[in-house]
């Protein structure tokens, strides 16, 4: 099975193709631009490199969250429509779940972390068991504070991937909770780590793939404090 994966979700953009589970190619750009300008250029030098059309493609997957808000929206809203056009099965994974992936060489437990802002991180916890990630607890925003209480009880340290790993090393060092650092090279989120999580997943169609932001967006909130300011 050929699965054409996209990861969007954070500052860094990535799409990658994966064959019965082997890493065939893996483009990841952290430049600054916006998704909008350089997801879908960059799915399509890598389809062209590699000498494949998207006709030849089995299952298209995409981080569909959590994450950033403007970020879920490009990559979710970008394989809706290549789904729909091509008429090929979709799924959208947990971006959490992606990126617990990168754990496999670290083994045991796998935190991934990724910046929700208001003293805040998304948060899921995986254990590495046969060769994959097994999930422990499910997606949810948390406290950095809460989340050190937890990782007490567990008695291996926490290796700490995602784009809030920095910010969570020093906070948790600090609380004195052990815990890993990714290297750099596995910290951001990834599209391989995608396609893995994508593997085991049941792939639907366009009109059911949906994004998961497990929380309101800024505006909303701000819209609901006026509301009830107002009531």
């Amino acid at each position: 099975m050929l699965i054409l994966a996209f990861e969007s979700t954070a500052k860094a953009a990535s799409c990658a193709l994966l064959r019965d589970g082997k890493l065939l190619s893996q483009y990841t750009q952290c430049s600054g631009l916006t998704h909008s300008r350089t997801l879908l250029p960059m799915g399509e030098d890598m389809l062209k490199n590699a000498e494949l059309t998207l006709d030849a493609v089995d299952l298209i997957a995409v981080a569909h969250g959590p994450g950033s808000f403007t970020g879920v929206r490009i990559g979710v809203s970008m394989v809706k429509g290549l789904a729909w056009a091509a008429d090929k099965p979709c799924v959208g994974v947990s971006t959490l779940e992606a990126m617990a992936w990168h754990g496999l060489a670290a083994g045991g437990l796998v935190c991934p972390v990724m910046d929700a802002r208001r003293s805040q991180v998304y948060n899921a916890l995986f254990r590495i068991e046969d060769g994959r990630p097994k999930r422990l607890t499910e997606d949810r925003p948390i406290a950095l504070a809460e989340l050190a209480e937890e990782l007490r009880e567990y008695e291996a340290p926490a290796f700490l991937v995602g784009d809030g790993a920095e910010l969570s090393f020093r906070a948790l060092t600090e609380l004195g909770v052990p815990c890993v650092l990714a290297p750099e090279n596995l910290r951001m989120q990834s599209a391989w780590g995608v396609a893995m999580a994508a593997l085991d997943k049941k792939p639907g169609t366009a009109d059911e793939l949906l994004p998961v932001y497990l929380r309101l967006s800024q505006a909303e909130r701000e819209r609901q404090e006026r509301l009830m300011r107002e009531q």
